[in-house]
């Protein structure tokens, strides 16, 4: 048996990160057992007490360590407007803005056929429930703007339009302070098309 198991699992535990291969995940081990030796068992107190308090909402499904989250219990949000995102990730960059009020629904990923996920995986069924319930008059798509992403927008928009709601999709285009020579033809083309 090694003598280094320890360390070899430290460095297999933080390649599982997004991003993150064999040579970052060797630094950051070395780092914290050589320079840090506090900051690993803050990090490891942190890993175990999320993993072990943290759940998903059951009204939106982010994570929260509540039944329900603060944001669904904010009398002050428009509860007739529902954000749909992917991921909790995303509903938190969306909080950032400060610019959205409403509610969110959480969809815990994407429509990936190449991966075997479909609507059933990702809890559309409870969109459709959580969307329909009488209350709800426009549903903002906030998914990805990437193949499954898309794929997962359109099932959602026909899915509720069918429903008789109001869908409506986050615009894309031009980032602000860009300039046009710089940004990919893609891009542009959707900017031209969504124009106002």
């Amino acid at each position: 048996m090694s003598d280094t198991h320890s360390l070899d699992a430290l460095i297999a535990a933080l390649r599982r990160l997004p991003g993150v291969g064999q040579k970052s995940a060797s630094r950051m081990a070395y780092h914290l057992l050589q320079n840090d030796r506090e900051g690993a068992q803050l990090l490891s107190r942190a890993l175990h007490e999320a993993s072990a308090s943290m759940r998903h909402c059951e009204r939106c499904h982010t994570f929260t360590q509540q039944a329900v989250c603060a944001t669904c219990l904010d009398p002050s949000r428009d509860l007739s407007r529902l954000c749909v995102v992917e991921t909790p990730a995303d509903q938190a960059a969306l909080e950032r803005t400060a610019a959205y009020k409403g509610l969110y629904f959480v969809l815990l990923g994407r429509i990936s056929p190449l991966d075997g996920i479909g609507p059933q995986d990702i809890g559309i069924d409870l969109l459709f429930k959580r969307a329909c319930d009488g209350v709800v008059q426009e549903v903002i798509l906030a998914t990805n703007f990437t193949a499954e992403g898309e794929a997962t927008a359109h099932v959602v928009s026909e899915g509720l339009k069918s429903r008789g709601l109001k869908v409506t999709r986050l615009a894309r285009g031009v980032p602000v302070g860009s300039e046009l020579e710089y940004v990919d033809l893609g891009t542009i083309a959707h900017a031209l098309a969504d124009r106002r």
